[in-house]
């Protein structure tokens, strides 16, 4: 029987060195290949063209769209012309946004910092920044995003704080990806807690309006596991809630 690899990275082999090399030695790049792989590719694939399908715009080399895969596991992509040119995963799946259970990014002195004071292994640490890190370590309570909104709103306040960090990251990264990208077409939700948590997406553009970034409350609200757009209308960015299909672009493939 015919065999077929997907690989959750291809997307992302079309970014430039510029932005998958670290400011590390160039022979550690020559001799171990360490630079940014980005995942979710699949994912981000799949939405970002649904997306230019929507704004008919499909195979426009100036379309800029930034996807936003928000799940357990989190990431966010630029896209210019369908072609990822800067993703927040890199290495390894760590690096980037507030997850589930990982750090995202951490300063890396801080590792060091922990394993003198901790007295902590390579393997402890691992577990540390994949495990017991991310939503779960701020909140102190669970990595299930519909957990802790509602225990904010029962008024946990550690609930809240966790919840907070991670749009606060979102927002910063979607900011940063708007300058990459020289601008912005489309803003797309997916996975888990980008399709259903309609107060996630919402906080998450506060304060983007200067960036062109706004969302109508009336179209957000109870928004969960639909293709549906939540900007206002007549905005010039179009900020989407696309349900991902990686099964289907995998069988495609």
């Amino acid at each position: 029987a015919p065999h077929v690899a997907v690989f959750d990275t291809s997307f992302h082999q079309t970014m430039n060195p510029v932005a998958f090399l670290y400011a590390l030695p160039y022979v550690l790049y020559e001799r171990h290949a360490i630079r940014r792989y980005g995942f979710h590719g699949t994912s981000h694939r799949f939405v970002s063209r649904r997306s230019a399908e929507m704004l008919g715009r499909v195979g426009d080399p100036a379309l800029r769209v930034i996807t936003c895969h928000l799940g357990n596991g989190c990431s966010i992509t630029a896209v210019r012309g369908g072609r990822s040119v800067d993703t927040s995963m890199g290495f390894t799946p760590l690096e980037g946004l507030v997850m589930g259970r990982r750090s995202g990014d951490i300063d890396p002195a801080i590792l060091l910092y922990i394993m003198g004071k901790e007295e902590l292994g390579a393997a402890e640490l691992n577990a540390l920044l994949n495990k017991h890190s991310g939503l779960i370590g701020v909140s102190g309570l669970s990595n299930d995003m519909r957990k802790l909104l509602e225990a904010e709103a029962a008024g946990n306040e550690r609930a809240k704080l966790a919840v907070d960090v991670f749009c606060y990251r979102l927002r910063k990264y979607v900011a940063a990806y708007v300058g990459v990208l020289g601008g912005l077409d489309a803003l797309v939700f997916t996975g888990g807690i980008g399709e259903n948590a309609p107060a996630v997406r919402a906080r998450s553009v506060e304060g983007l309006g200067a960036m062109g970034i706004t969302i109508d409350p009336s179209l957000n609200d109870g928004v969960r596991g639909r293709e549906v757009d939540v900007a206002p209308a007549g905005a010039a960015c179009r900020v989407q809630v696309i349900p991902t299909n990686e099964e289907l672009l995998i069988a495609r493939d």
